[in-house]
């Protein structure tokens, strides 16, 4: 896809280049190797579109003072081929570009061309990523910190697949272990409490509604039929009519929140192909093992752990670490995936060191795994913070988070803050309908372009293709400044993806509809001159799309009217 802004940093690095070879040739520079150097947007546009540190970084090696240096390259530069306009030496030896007219008039023609396209890239490709999130314990309901992994994870995913990866997004279904093995437990107590009231629930039990109304539908299916059973049968029957229906709960839930897994992954059936047994055959032969106690222990202070994990305990079972390693270990080398994300909470935060301990003993590089700590949310209300669902009087989960506030705006406010922060979630903000709510803010430029459009149509004005030069007539500081930041979407794109952070995108999407209404307040679109109004009409068109394109990746409405 073509990316202008890249090509017009590309295109003036090579020619910046070929301008120190050339003074190089004439001595008016020393014959020494070339630093490397960075070529970026200023923070004010006003000192140019682009500026080099060049003449800084080469001091040293041309033993010169960087000012000469810039004014040498300077007089040996040739802007044939490339997007720049003039060029000036600013402070110690800055130099600064400005971008000429074609630069505007081709992202205008790039995005009106590429349409749904414009955005994506080649970046990640040829490179397979698998990204895990949400991974709900099945025995309840998932909570508010899962509709923000969520989001985080399902946008993540979008934001990597623009980027030009290959991802697949994934559910890892505990249905083993010690939460497994309570949730039997739990069922049970409230089955055979239908027969005799005076059985107690243990303390550590599952006490949630969802259990009994479990228990009293088993009840109505069966009967006593399995009160006098034993009791690993009256467990196992009980977990395998509730558990299915907890994940079709989850499945179902999660649809409404508009995400879709390509994969769910069964804990058990790691127990049941023997892979949880393989992984603990080749810990032992790593040579990272011991016993102590007659447990296994595998010594992750090898790696900067900051104490040794049991595998095994002395009864023979393993512990929860070693499905996960066996997980893991499924992903990269069993799956082969370059990458492994996972998404999990900030109590996991200590998991990290030994879950790459394990890899790397394994000879996994741990550095294909990447582990993404989300930090807690809290529900905000009338300035309060809010804790229970005014429909239930309940804990607020996923499934009444979404029946109280738009999904549109719970995917967008989810991802205004990086994972590794804190977040507030104000709830009265998320359902209000004006330009204070940010997703309101961004849907709203997008219906106004679509508005505009067709009050121009019924004036006979409709769209056309423009020529280079109306499209050069696009040079109002406010035209001008739009081009820019629709150009940079490709690159936004890029930089949400190296760095895991989604929030770029809700942040550039916010910023290009300030922009847009900043221009349209300054700039009329319909005006005496046709080829003006025909190039403004191209260039909302163009913002039209790219503010729907990012809004469609992160599975969001872009409306044509509110």
């Amino acid at each position: 896809m073509a990316n202008i802004a890249q090509k017009s940093v590309d295109t003036l690095k090579e020619a910046i280049l070929s301008s120190i070879e050339k003074a190089k040739a004439s001595g008016a520079l020393a014959d020494a190797p070339t630093p490397d150097f960075i070529i970026e947007i200023p923070a004010d546009r006003k000192n140019g579109d682009l500026a080099t540190n060049v003449a800084m970084v080469c001091a040293r090696a041309f033993k010169t003072a960087p000012r000469n240096i810039a004014q040498a390259i300077v007089d040996n530069l040739s802007t044939d081929g490339t997007y720049i306009e003039r060029c000036e030496i600013a402070g110690p030896g800055f130099i600064n570009f400005f971008l000429n007219k074609s630069y505007y008039a081709d992202v205008v023609k790039a995005i009106e061309s590429e349409k749904d396209s414009y955005g994506k890239s080649s970046y990640g490709e040829g490179k397979r990523i698998l990204v895990e999130f949400v991974s709900a314990n099945p025995t309840g309901p998932m909570h508010i910190g899962n509709a923000r992994g969520g989001a985080l994870g399902d946008c993540l995913a979008s934001v990597l697949q623009t980027a030009g990866y290959d991802v697949e997004r994934e559910f890892y279904v505990n249905d083993a272990g010690n939460q497994i093995e309570k949730f039997k437990t739990s069922l049970e107590v409230r089955y055979l409490q239908i027969y005799d009231n005076t059985i107690e629930m243990p303390e550590d039990a599952y006490q949630g509604a969802d259990i009994t109304a479990h228990a009293e539908a088993f009840n109505k299916l069966y009967g006593d039929k399995y009160v006098n059973v034993p009791s690993e049968e009256r467990k196992q029957a009980l977990c395998d009519y509730a558990l299915p229906i907890n994940i079709a709960n989850l499945k179902k839930d999660l649809q409404k929140y508009r995400i879709e897994y390509d994969n769910w992954f069964l804990e058990s059936s790691l127990h049941n192909s023997g892979a949880v047994k393989d992984i603990i055959e080749k810990l032992k032969a790593s040579g990272h093992t011991y016993y102590q106690d007659d447990a296994l222990w595998f010594k992750t202070t090898d790696f900067g752990d900051d104490k040794d994990r049991v595998l095994l305990r002395a009864n023979g079972v393993p512990t929860y670490l070693v499905p996960d390693i066996a997980y893991h270990y499924n992903k990269l080398v069993t799956r082969g995936f370059d990458t492994a994300i996972d998404i999990l909470g900030a109590d996991h935060h200590g998991y990290i060191p030994r879950i790459k301990a394990s890899m790397e003993a394994l000879g996994v590089d741990s550095n294909r795994l990447d582990i993404i700590i989300m930090q807690m949310v809290r529900l905000i209300k009338d300035g309060d913070v809010y804790k229970l669902s005014k429909r239930s009087g309940k804990a607020v989960t996923l499934s009444t988070l979404i029946e109280e506030v738009p999904v549109d705006a719970a995917r967008f406010l989810f991802n205004m803050r990086e994972a590794n922060t804190q977040m507030d979630f104000d709830i009265d903000l998320a359902v209000t309908e004006d330009s204070q709510n940010p997703v309101y803010y961004v849907q709203y430029a997008h219906a106004r372009i679509c508005s505009i459009i067709k009050a121009l149509e019924s004036d006979g004005i409709t769209p056309r293709e423009c020529t280079d030069e109306e499209l050069a007539l696009l040079s109002a500081p406010e035209e001008k400044e739009l081009i820019n930041h629709l150009a940079g979407y490709t690159n936004e794109i890029i930089a949400a993806a190296k760095d895991y952070d989604p929030t770029k995108v809700t942040r550039y999407v916010l910023q290009l509809a300030a922009l847009f209404h900043k221009f349209y307040n300054a700039c009329r679109v319909k005006g005496d001159n046709e080829s003006l109004t025909q190039a403004r009409l191209n260039l909302c068109i163009a913002t039209k799309i790219v503010i729907k394109n990012v809004l469609t990746m992160l599975k969001i409405n872009a409306p044509e009217s509110m």
